[in-house]
């Protein structure tokens, strides 16, 4: 068994492919259409799916705004630099809800941020 991917639903398509591709570097790998079903998926990711787990995006064309929900946490990605990675999060217009620093009770490294939903994404230094 493997971990194929993670699906979020999205209110805005284009600005969520935006975000993972521009502020966290992803790649699209694919999006398919489904105009019976009135809606779209996106997989996007670091790797080709046969190798990698992805993230599925859905857009459900009706709908304009979901309930993220308690039991939701964060999707945690690893990067070289965390402090770098926030800063240039920031740059391109992204936000950055928890800077990065320490853990709590701990010393791995980690920050926040948040998509264009208000989806949480944990960066997680390298080596914990």
């Amino acid at each position: 068994m493997r971990l194929l991917h993670t699906m979020l639903r999205v209110t805005d398509l284009e600005r969520s492919i935006e975000f993972y591709t521009e502020l966290l570097d992803m790649q699209l790998l694919r999006r398919k259409d489904f105009e019976g079903g009135r809606f779209t998926l996106a997989f996007l990711g670091y790797g080709d799916e046969a190798d990698h787990t992805v993230l599925e995006l859905t857009h459900n064309w009706d709908v304009d705004n979901y309930e993220l929900g308690s039991a939701y946490g964060h999707i945690a990605i690893e990067v070289d630099d965390v402090y770098a990675a926030c800063d240039k999060i920031k740059a391109k217009g992204g936000k950055v809800v928890r800077e990065a620093g320490p853990m709590q009770h701990g010393s791995t490294i980690l920050a926040f941020v948040e998509d264009p939903d208000g989806y949480k994404i944990e960066l997680l230094g390298g080596g914990r």
